[in-house]
């Protein structure tokens, strides 16, 4: 049965959306799939960013260590990028300009830029290895690359890339050194008007964004403009209508409302639940380079912190640090979650220990990061579940292998249908195709279940994804990386179930007859070829061959069982 809560936020909703409101919603087509559309969704991205840092632009929009920057200014610098990428480089609508540096303000005013010019943001992730940021770059054809400068020095060891590259936050030594541009040398040389404006529609394509896949190599998610906008107002209607309970509850909210930003920008939330909608409403970002518990803490007393998003592992180390109570975290409204599953004992923990309000939310690369929430009560009441779909423009499926959908109760593929879904897989027709059907769903790959009320369980994973603290993993990928080993027989690569990562990479490996390798140096060994999350943080090294199915593959159902209770059995 519905709560309360769930019924009032269903009639804000309704009221919202409304014939001859801003977020009125009607019956529209999308790559050929009726589905509900915003009927007055702006044209573009560029219209959104005119219109959001048109209205905010005199408030305080990011704090960076001592730097603080304006709305206005973060905006003009971003026009001033598009302008300088077109006149400098030649840059045009659809060609693809990837981002590739940690949380800086830089990272903002690029990204902005890049879209606003009407060229295709590629977003790259900071911890990638060279060889990842090579795919990455190659992959997506891209005409130029914005990096700080560890990314930089990683981008520079790639041989034969002849793309040009732009600095930010090193020195113009480093940048030299490393065949680079200094951002702010680019934007001297340049007007900061373009010289011709392409025109945007809803089905030009956006951005282009990486996620890892089951098969090994990440897939490229290409998002339209239609999608990003969609995502975006759906996250903005949701809370306007939990703005409006407030209200009437009496809650008395901030003049401002301010977010610690310690999610990479480069995640789908980072860059849309997060900076799309603290754009819309006026919200301040307080940037940390990389998560450190004890500098949130600060940071959150300091600047008055009203917000705080982040992988299950960020507020569980807020949790228990041990001088959690000696800072004043009262301003926090909620305490929100994404990207893996968070324990349901920590809800109530979460609860106990913080005013604020925790939540959680589900949504993938492919759906701009929507999908479902559980806050407030309904979360402390249903711990395991990730919420319903969140209204109004989501529909969730749970579906059979035919495709058909499983009653309340029944397990099946969880299914996500909206018009903010990307439109497919750069250059992988295939992939794209096994995907995302004709009448719009995405498949997402995970199982689970709706019960009688419309809340989402997801129990499983139908592809060999481990998920390390919100980062996907390949198995196949660390496998391949472990059987390049010369003394390597088989390998087979599970997730491990981990209290404050949620899963941890667990390996299994037979050696050839008579080979030799002791874990530290198996370990070393995966360096040269994985990022740093990547690597097993547990490895057996086994006498026998591992299990095969009649099949002749390795039996990773009953090496999973197996492994992951020995390992639940010794941390305990």
């Amino acid at each position: 049965m519905l709560t309360d809560l769930d019924k009032a936020f269903d009639a804000e909703i309704a009221n919202l959306t409304q014939p001859g409101t801003q977020f009125a919603v009607k019956q529209g087509t999308v790559r050929g799939a009726e589905m509900p559309v915003f009927e007055n969704a702006p044209p573009s991205m560029r219209e959104y960013f005119d219109l959001f840092f048109g209205a905010q632009a005199a408030r305080e929009f990011t704090v960076y260590e001592d730097e603080r920057r304006t709305f206005g200014e973060i905006f003009e610098e971003a026009k001033h990028i598009a302008s300088a990428l077109q006149h400098e480089y030649g840059i045009a609508k659809g060609d693809r300009v990837a981002i590739a540096m940690r949380n800086y303000p830089e990272w903002i005013s690029a990204y902005v830029g890049i879209i606003y010019l009407g060229a295709v943001a590629v977003p790259l992730n900071a911890w990638w290895t060279t060889e990842e940021l090579e795919y990455g770059l190659t992959h997506s054809g891209t005409s130029l690359v914005i990096a700080d400068e560890e990314r930089l020095r990683r981008i520079s060891r790639i041989e034969g890339l002849t793309i040009p590259k732009i600095c930010v936050r090193t020195s113009a030594s480093v940048c030299s050194e490393n065949g680079a541009r200094p951002l702010k040398d680019m934007l001297a040389a340049s007007p900061r008007e373009m010289w011709y404006v392409h025109p945007l529609g809803q089905d030009d394509d956006v951005t282009l964004m990486y996620t890892s896949g089951s098969t090994g190599n990440p897939k490229g998610a290409v998002s339209t403009h239609g999608g990003l906008l969609h995502g975006a107002m759906n996250y903005l209607a949701s809370g306007l209508a939990m703005l409006a309970l407030a209200e009437k509850e009496g809650t008395k909210l901030p003049e401002q409302q301010v977010m610690l930003l310690n999610v990479p920008l480069f995640h789908i939330t980072g860059s849309v639940p997060v900076l799309l909608i603290s754009i819309a409403i006026g919200r301040k970002l307080v940037i940390m380079y990389k998560w450190d518990p004890t500098e949130a803490l600060r940071l959150i007393e300091k600047e008055r912190a009203t917000y705080f998003v982040g992988v299950p592992t960020m507020s569980l180390e807020l949790l228990q640090h041990p001088d959690r109570d000696k800072y004043d975290t009262s301003t926090l409204l909620d305490i929100a979650a994404g990207g893996a599953p968070r324990p349901a004992e920590h809800v109530k923990r979460l609860t106990d220990a913080f005013a604020a309000r925790p939540a959680i939310g589900y949504g993938l690369t492919e759906t701009n990061g929507v999908g479902a929430g559980n806050i407030r009560d309904n979360y402390l009441a249903k711990p395991n579940s990730t919420g319903r779909a969140s209204k109004p423009m989501v529909e969730i499926g749970i579906k059979d292998e035919d495709g058909s959908n499983m009653p309340a109760g029944e397990r099946g593929e969880v299914c996500i249908r909206s018009a903010a879904n990307v439109r497919g897989y750069w250059r992988n027709p295939q992939a794209t195709l096994e995907s995302f059907s004709p009448d719009g769903w995405f498949h997402t790959g995970d199982i689970g279940y709706l019960d009688d009320d419309g809340y989402v369980f997801i129990v499983d994973r139908k592809k060999d994804i481990i998920i390390r603290g919100g980062e996907n993993i390949a198995a196949q990928e660390v496998e391949a990386a472990i059987y390049a080993h010369p003394a390597v027989a088989e390998a087979s690569v599970v997730g491990l179930p981990d209290e404050r990562m949620g899963e941890i990479v667990g390996a299994v490996v037979y050696l050839k007859p008579g080979e030799q390798v002791e874990r530290e140096s198996l370990l070393q060994f995966l360096t040269e070829d994985l990022a740093k999350f990547k690597i097993p943080e547990r490895i057996w090294i086994v006498k026998e061959p591992l299990p095969k199915l009649g099949s002749g593959k390795i039996d990773k159902v009953s090496l999973r069982t197996r492994y992951r209770a020995e390992h639940l059995g010794k941390a305990a």
